[in-house]
């Protein structure tokens, strides 16, 4: 699919920052992006999965291969959004990973992957690209429903989203005299490529989607493209009375 920019959309003229994004939701939300009238700027491990997402989404989309658990790569991230949009309007944070065992079986390898992917490389993502955040930018943080709740099995992947909301808190009061807004974006159960990482076989995929399901009231998983689309209301200025709030879609998952 290609994909070309509107003439009045919601993001017409803004610039934006996308990390993680050459699968799931991160990929939904460029693609939204871009049909926004955005100009992105898409990163990701992974060259193979970067130079296909890129040529998928088509024209006004510039991918940078980058690492979130190396400084170095965020640092020629910066460089290279300054050099392509000298200012930025909107990032987000979408990079993450997450693994799931009971507590007993984590070891300490991932432990740390997990901490250093959503906590560590997020607060030094966000770190390395606000001096080119203009004035009224929005900064997003791809968190989780999961950050206010508790579970067998997850308790790392758990923590390190709650790491994430107190970010939204703490970025938002902090960049706020700039004119920066800072928020949360926690999705609830939504199928991806996630869950294939994360370690689950399609029986636990299948498992914890029936739970997930089960007990939220509209009785049903998510899909990106809904996601991406509450990533595009903060992303604009719809949202410009809103910081450090935490926005939940999840099908009321997390709430009831």
């Amino acid at each position: 699919m290609t994909t070309t920019s509107t003439q009045n959309g919601r993001l017409q003229g803004k610039t934006a920052v996308i990390t993680g994004a050459s699968t799931g939701l991160g990929f939904e939300s460029a693609r939204q992006f871009l049909a926004q009238g955005a100009r992105v700027i898409i990163t990701g491990q992974n060259k193979a999965r970067l130079d296909a997402a890129a040529k998928q989404l088509g024209s006004g989309v510039i991918p940078v291969l980058a690492d979130v658990l190396k400084l170095p790569d965020l640092d020629a991230l910066a460089q290279r959004t300054k050099a392509e949009f000298d200012k930025l309007d909107i990032l987000f944070a979408n990079a993450g990973l997450g693994t799931f065992a009971p507590f007993e079986a984590v070891d300490e390898a991932s432990f740390d992957l997990q901490f250093n992917t959503n906590v560590r490389g997020l607060f030094f993502t966000v770190q390395k690209l606000a001096p080119l955040l203009k004035p009224g930018s929005s900064v997003i943080l791809n968190a989780s429903a999961v950050s206010g709740k508790g579970g067998p099995s997850a308790s790392i992947y758990f923590a390190t989203k709650a790491a994430v909301r107190s970010f939204a808190r703490t970025f938002g009061a902090e960049l706020a005299p700039r004119g920066i807004r800072v928020n949360a974006l926690s999705p609830g159960f939504v199928p991806t490529q996630f869950l294939g990482r994360a370690g689950l076989d399609e029986q636990g995929a299948a498992g914890l989607a029936e739970q997930v399901t089960k007990s939220a009231p509209l009785g049903r998983a998510g899909r990106p493209e809904e996601i991406a689309a509450a990533a595009v209301f903060l992303a604009s200025d719809d949202s410009t009375y809103m910081t450090a709030a935490d926005l939940l879609v999840d099908g009321g998952w997390a709430s009831v």
